[in-house]
């Protein structure tokens, strides 16, 4: 059985600059173990987003056909309007809007944008638990 089960992103020459993007839109991101190949580009590191989610995230040495793709995203669940607000104006700006901010049967407040890099992400203000 598996101990862990991480989050894998695989970016060809970008992570560098995803990183820094991740760690100014997330008040809690921090990078740990960062390696690099001769070249400069990241040969792995782990991205705590917040406490109890780490990305491990890479350059990949070779080139590949793939990137990422919408069919998997990243959903993320905030604590507030404002905070759902500065999220997608970071992870949006020089991105992709496959469903721009509104309010949705599903949720108060819900946006799907794919950022610079590609990486999908959901953000969701969630309706109000009732005891």
């Amino acid at each position: 059985m598996p101990h862990t089960i991480t989050p894998f992103l695989m970016f060809q020459g970008q992570c560098t600059d995803a990183l820094a993007l991740y760690t100014r839109v997330f008040p809690e991101a921090r990078v740990e173990g960062l390696e690099h190949y001769p070249d400069g580009t990241v040969r792995g590191a782990t991205l705590h987003l917040t406490d109890t989610l780490a990305l491990r995230v890479t350059d990949s040495p070779v080139q590949h056909a793939f990137t990422f793709t919408p069919s998997t995203s990243l959903f993320v669940d905030c604590a507030d309007i404002a905070g759902f607000e500065a999220l997608y104006a970071g992870l949006s700006d020089g991105g992709e809007i496959l469903m721009p901010p509104a309010d949705y049967d599903f949720s108060p407040r819900f946006a799907w944008v794919n950022d610079p890099y590609g990486v999908s992400w959901q953000l969701n203000v969630p309706h109000p638990q009732t005891p």
